[in-house]
């Protein structure tokens, strides 16, 4: 199948990668021509604009955006309406806010053109280990999709069915899923983000208790010389805490213990901010969350070795690198 990838930065470069490997073929666009020849010289189709871009699609045109979210993602979209027709699909596989997915999938939808909305997972790895994508949009257009997101989903591999899955029809299993109409799956992804920092902050916190296990201030018989890395990959091993993030924790910990190649500033995506909002229109009351995101905020101010950990986990699974600018201890 033929589609165009607008944003070759680290997930949409990666992303085209593992589709050409699927035998797609790949119309190439982004703002940096050096990023375009690497991808042609890999043996995608280049482009020197949009409007070449869209001329080496062909009908129907499918163009995947993988471009920041926001003012950049909103400009991409009206510039890429101007020039496709009635009957193609622009994809946003960025972190979208879900309310501007409803308003643009209406807007497309004067010129008959089809927007679905990708929230989708799998950072800097997920060249290999394959992208978890939760979709939104008409799901005729979503079922054309198919085979993109077949090839860019990890599928089953090895992973142990749960018990009952096998009398349930769908695509869950296989990594990815139409959750609903236009925003559905940029909602799902923002929840996802949402649950993610919690998870995070929980894990940063018990390793920032055994970082200060051996303090001065307490009793000599209650202190304690942990290794956190030993204890992060002991808990990879059986334990129910076991998770990707606690591997990557692991691995970065393994390669320093003590983690001052980071600084403890760490940044949120937005996304976090939206599953608060969305909650509290909800009412539904979401302290964990809500307290990770904060955690975040005064991350900027003052760092503890907690924010390092929540930071090295970021830069392992996205390829996130801390602010060079950075606020004083």
């Amino acid at each position: 199948m033929q589609l165009g990838m607008v944003g070759l930065g680290k997930m949409g470069a990666n992303m085209t990668r593992r589709l050409m490997r699927g035998k797609h073929q790949l119309v190439v666009s982004d703002l940096s021509p050096d990023n375009v020849k690497q991808l042609a010289g890999e043996g995608a189709i280049a482009s020197s604009s949009l409007d070449d871009f869209v001329s080496k699609l062909k009908a129907p045109r499918v163009a995947w955006l993988m471009v920041p979210a926001g003012d950049p993602t909103e400009k991409t979209v009206v510039a890429l309406s101007e020039k496709m027709s009635a009957g193609d699909t622009i994809i946003d596989g960025g972190n979208s806010y879900f309310k501007d997915d409803v308003r643009r999938s209406k807007m497309l939808a004067k010129k008959g053109i089809h927007y679905v909305d990708v929230g989708t997972s799998g950072g800097v790895w997920g060249i290999d280990r394959g992208y978890c994508m939760m979709i939104g949009g008409p799901e005729s257009a979503v079922r054309a999709l198919d085979p993109i997101f077949k090839t860019l989903a990890p599928g089953r591999g090895e992973v142990a069915r749960t018990p009952g899955r096998d009398k349930m029809p769908g695509t869950a299993e296989d990594g990815y899923l139409h959750c609903g109409p236009s925003g559905a799956g940029h909602f799902v992804k923002m929840v996802h983000n949402g649950i993610e920092y919690g998870l995070m902050q929980a894990y940063a916190e018990g390793l920032d208790i055994f970082q200060n296990a051996n303090s001065a201030a307490l009793p000599e018989e209650y202190r304690y010389n942990l290794n956190n890395a030993d204890i992060t990959e002991l808990w990879r091993r059986g334990s129910v805490v076991g998770s990707w993030l606690l591997d990557l924790t692991a691995m970065a910990l393994a390669e320093n213990r003590d983690l001052s190649n980071y600084t403890g500033v760490v940044q949120d995506s937005g996304e976090g901010r939206w599953t608060i909002m969305a909650a509290i229109d909800e009412a539904v009351p979401t302290e964990v969350l809500s307290a990770a995101l904060y955690t975040r905020f005064r991350s900027r101010q003052q760092h503890t070795f907690a924010e390092k950990v929540l930071s090295a986990m970021r830069q392992k699974f996205g390829g996130h690198v801390e602010p060079k600018s950075v606020a004083a201890d």
